[in-house]
């Protein structure tokens, strides 16, 4: 599979689950959108992705995860549509749109996206992490087959490397650490200095803690629908080295985009 191929599947599952009778008042867990809500800001977002794919200049809130919020319950103030299956008919449809518009780009031609300035090709990244993350609450919700699975996640880790530095809290002010990550095959290492996280291929010293985690539990504890000691429970993640406390601490450092 591609990258391409997986914007478009993910996009193609979430659109069968909303247009197999999807109730859009269905609350989502732990949120405070309905399946309606949800499913709305993916096709907004799909258009305002496909629409700065094409070139065209889309401001969209200050790139903080508070920003973002704030633009999102804009947007859907004056977006009306709530039905499930139209909406899934379109969040398939901008997925295609983005996917062939891109091609016609350079992939390290650089963007200015909802997160911040990226290349075309992180950008894609960013639409499916994008897509995943919201599919995952619409399926959930709707008590069906989720859509985030080992091959799908590999394609995210581009935009989420980027977006580590860019979603820190106040948690992570004055740490000290150098960390690294062994998400299924794919390595990379987070080293903070003075709250300030460099995310590098390899780790520039020893790490202080090693931290080892199934693809999909990366993906959902870092978008925040899962949290640490849930995917410790379900024997998906395990920390060792010279300070392994602070695999319990790495996703608090962050706020989830």
């Amino acid at each position: 599979m591609t990258a391409e191929g997986a914007i478009v599947v993910t996009a193609d599952r979430i659109a069968e689950l909303l247009q197999a009778g999807a109730d859009p008042h269905t609350p989502l867990r732990g949120a405070e959108w309905t399946v309606g809500e949800a499913a709305a800001h993916l096709a907004l977002a799909g258009r305002l992705m496909a629409d700065i794919g094409a070139g065209e200049e889309r401001p969209y809130g200050d790139g903080t995860p508070g920003g973002l919020a704030a633009a999102n319950r804009a947007a859907l103030a004056v977006f009306p549509q709530r039905d499930p299956a139209v909406l899934g008919a379109e969040i398939a449809d901008t997925a295609r749109r983005f996917v062939a518009v891109a091609a016609d780009r350079d992939p390290g031609e650089a963007v200015l996206t909802p997160m911040g300035p990226m290349n075309m090709a992180t950008m894609g990244s960013y639409l499916l992490t994008h897509l995943l993350g919201h599919g995952y609450d619409i399926a959930v919700a709707l008590r069906g087959p989720h859509m985030v699975d080992r091959e799908v996640v590999a394609f995210t880790l581009p935009f989420m490397r980027l977006a580590m530095p860019r979603v820190v809290n106040a948690g992570a002010t004055d740490h000290h650490a150098c960390y690294l990550l062994r998400v299924g095959r794919d390595r990379f290492a987070v080293t903070f200095s003075d709250g300030v996280p460099t995310v590098t291929d390899a780790p520039p010293r020893r790490p202080d803690c090693t931290i080892a985690i199934d693809p999909v539990a990366f993906l959902l504890l870092a978008l925040g629908r899962w949290t640490a000691p849930t995917a410790m429970a379900r024997a998906k993640v395990v920390a060792w080295g010279r300070k392994p406390w602070l695999g319990l601490r790495f996703p608090l450092l962050f706020t989830a985009p």
